[in-house]
């Protein structure tokens, strides 16, 4: 028997102990709770699996329908989620290569609707005029709205000299129409770079592939040559790629240990970091950065890092907003799922994904005027969605429009407000820096 001292001290303990239990007990139990909720619905759904296979009116497969379940839950997520069956899996292109077969066209899905990012320049889809923005509500006469987005890449794919026609909704256009594509072989050049005189050089990003990096350096290395004093760094209608590469383009700005983006998730090993490794190559080069809505993902990490550092001048539109991670998981049936599992911050901690980068100077590109719908022109648009045809018509017949980039000088002085605008800025800068008042670069 224990003494009384003692026996109070053991009271003690064992009513601490069983709060403890209790409150211990009382998180598994949620748990258990949670998990037992789960398997219940995972319950219904067999049971409904074993009435499709018992009594639906044909024989059905199996895989088709476990596979058309777990599309249907992807969907609930975003549409960057999304479930690869084996044949698509192994299907899948490693685009960032720079090589791959199709229209050149980036796109995602925005409102629930199939949207394009941006096209790329010199491609098929670049060509025909299409733009940041445009809806594709059909692609060879099927409706896009319940495809997922690797359903629609799939089948804007296809043979080199293969023809697709996709139906386009467009901002300002009262009515639909669609456009015929010719696939090909699309081979990115991601950087291409101009000397504008004045001491101002301009380089052009056209996406985030394996060399955009050392392409980069390279054009800095020949305006450095030509004894360059200004940067134009043109983002525009860029839809993004490689992280590693927005990371190596960013370094060469930034100052050795700034933070470039980092990323939050549920998971430990999704909350990453990337900082700047060298001292920039050019860290004292007055830079105007252009973007638009076209502007997207890796793109966006750079106008963002250079924004937050103060590192250079932001201007033309907002862009579009893509800052999510998705992750390619291998499943054990040789088919895949591409999982959003992080987002993408700026170094001052905002949020890339649907907020997008908004620029230190807004100026908008010149529009052409529309003429607003007729209520019956207004009834016709919304009602594509169930099927109503459009009417056939080229994108490049229309004035400003179908300009080809790949024929084109890739500067238009006389057309383009936003590159106008960059070098009149950076103009002022060098007679602030000549009158002996040095603006720091992005101020």
């Amino acid at each position: 028997m224990l003494p009384a001292g003692k026996n109070r001290w053991w009271k003690g303990t064992v009513v601490a102990g069983l709060l403890v239990l209790l409150v211990f007990t009382g998180g598994v139990q949620r748990g258990i709770t949670a998990i037992e909720d789960t398997y219940e619905k995972l319950k219904v759904f067999t049971e409904i699996l074993s009435l499709i296979q018992s009594n639906y009116v044909d024989d059905v497969n199996s895989k088709d329908l476990i596979y058309g379940a777990v599309k249907g839950m992807l969907d609930t997520l975003d549409p960057h989620s999304s479930f690869l069956p084996p044949e698509a899996f192994k299907e899948m292109q490693v685009e960032t290569q720079g090589l791959f077969g199709g229209l050149g066209i980036e796109i995602t899905v925005k409102d629930r609707m199939l949207t394009v990012v941006a096209p790329i320049e010199g491609t098929p889809a670049d060509r025909a005029g299409i733009q940041s923005g445009d809806r594709i509500f059909k692609i060879e006469g099927q409706l896009t709205k319940d495809l997922t987005l690797m359903d629609a890449v799939r089948r804007l794919r296809g043979p080199k000299g293969s023809k697709v026609t996709i139906s386009i909704l467009r901002e300002g256009k009262t009515e639909p129409f669609d456009v015929t594509l010719v696939r090909e072989v699309i081979e990115v050049h991601s950087v291409r770079n101009k000397d504008l005189g004045d001491g101002i050089y301009y380089v052009r990003i056209a996406s985030f592939q394996e060399r955009t990096g050392k392409d980069l350096d390279r054009a800095l290395e020949q305006a450095q040559k030509l004894n360059s004093v200004a940067l134009i760094l043109d983002l525009r209608n860029d839809p993004g790629g490689l992280l590693n590469q927005a990371v190596a383009v960013s370094d060469m700005f930034l100052e050795k240990g700034q933070l470039i983006v980092y990323t939050k998730g549920r998971q430990k090993n999704q909350d990453l970091s990337f900082t700047a490794e060298h001292a920039g190559n050019f860290p004292n080069l007055p830079i105007v950065v252009l973007v638009n809505g076209g502007s997207a993902s890796a793109s966006e990490i750079v106008a963002g890092a250079l924004q937050d550092w103060k590192r250079a001048v932001i201007l033309g539109t907002k862009t579009f907003g893509k800052g999510s991670v998705q992750t390619v998981i291998p499943l054990s049936d040789g088919s895949g799922l591409r999982l959003t599992t992080a987002k993408y911050f700026t170094p001052k901690g905002r949020s890339i994904h649907g907020s997008g980068i908004v620029p230190d100077i807004v100026v908008d590109p010149p529009k052409l005027e529309a003429k607003a719908p007729t209520p019956a022109e207004q009834q016709a648009r919304e009602s594509i969605l169930q099927g109503k045809s459009p009417r056939e018509q080229k994108i490049g017949d229309q004035e400003g429009e179908g300009i080809d980039l790949g024929r084109r000088d890739i500067v238009d002085l006389q057309k383009d407000l936003q590159l106008q605008r960059a070098i009149e800025i950076l103009k002022a800068t060098r007679i602030l820096e000549k009158n002996g008042n040095t603006p720091k670069a992005g101020s």
